[in-house]
């Protein structure tokens, strides 16, 4: 393996031919895209989560088929746990398309089935969660269904991701 140690991000090549994984010093990061159909409510609770919980290990990013707005409930949802992603946008994948990833990973069915192919992707999967946004009742029984939704994404990163070598 060659590799040019500097302060800042660099690649690393890999001489058997995989693609370039990026690293900060000694530290493998893995890079991770979520998508979802509007990428408002589940890849936008599963990007804060992996980047809460993943450190410095991983380079998190999601994009849906549509770009919305980050949804409300989302946001108060993560914050409960300390995680705040009021500052994160809504963005489509096609600036994606052809970047280099370890994973990507819909989180819903809609988006698992118009999604493109990743050139770049060395694994491709999907997680179905219920989409949050559709649930009806009082704000405080939709609060309830996001952080339903924000732990079962929870307990499908800590056991795929952030468990693997």
């Amino acid at each position: 393996m060659l590799s040019f140690p500097q302060p800042e991000f660099y690649f690393v090549l890999k001489i058997d031919g995989d693609l370039p994984e990026r690293t900060q010093g000694n530290i493998m990061k893995r890079r991770i895209l979520f998508i979802c159909t509007h990428n408002s409510a589940r890849s936008q609770m599963a990007e804060g989560l992996l980047r809460h919980l993943g450190g410095n290990g991983f380079e998190v990013f999601s994009a849906g088929t549509e770009a919305t707005a980050v949804r409300p409930l989302a946001i108060e949802a993560m914050a409960e746990l300390g995680i705040d992603i009021a500052g994160q946008k809504s963005k489509t994948l096609d600036r994606y398309v052809n970047e280099p990833f370890d994973d990507v990973i819909t989180v819903c069915d809609t988006a698992a089935e118009a999604c493109p192919i990743f050139p770049g992707a060395q694994r491709t999967r999907h997680w179905s969660f219920e989409d949050p946004s559709r649930a009806t009742g009082s704000e405080e029984e939709r609060l309830a269904v996001y952080r339903r939704v924000r732990d079962e994404i929870r307990a499908r990163i800590e056991k795929e991701l952030l468990t693997m070598p």
